[in-house]
C-alpha cells in the first residue's frame, strides 16, 4: 500500500483538504487559509489542475481579475482514497 505521492506533499494536502470542506475557493482564501506564497499556491495547483484533481477558472469580479478553484470528482475520490489509505496504515500500526 502507498500513499498518493501528489496528494502527500504537504502544501497539496492542505489545497485538497481545504476544497474538499467548501464548494469553490478563490486564490486569496486558499493562499490564507494554506498560509502559502502566491507562487508556491500556483505552482502547487497548476500540478493539481495537471492530474485534473482540481479546476481553475479566471474571470474578472467588480473588474479585478478572480480565480476560483474547486475539486472535481476526480480529485474527491483521490482525496478520499488517500485518507481511506492513511486510515488503514494508522489502524494496521495502531
Amino acid at each position: 500500500m502507498s500513499l498518493n505521492e501528489l496528494i502527500h506533499k504537504e502544501m497539496r494536502l492542505r489545497i485538497m483538504t481545504t476544497l474538499m470542506a467548501v464548494d469553490e475557493a478563490d486564490f486569496t482564501y486558499l493562499q490564507k487559509q494554506t498560509n502559502s506564497t502566491s507562487g508556491n499556491l500556483s505552482s502547487h495547483l497548476d500540478k493539481l489542475a495537471s492530474a485534473h484533481y482540481v479546476s481553475i477558472t479566471k474571470d474578472y469580479f467588480n473588474h479585478k481579475p478572480r480565480t476560483t478553484v474547486r475539486l472535481t470528482d476526480t480529485g474527491r475520490e483521490a482525496l478520499t482514497a488517500y485518507l481511506t489509505e492513511l486510515q488503514e496504515i494508522i489502524r494496521q500500526k495502531g
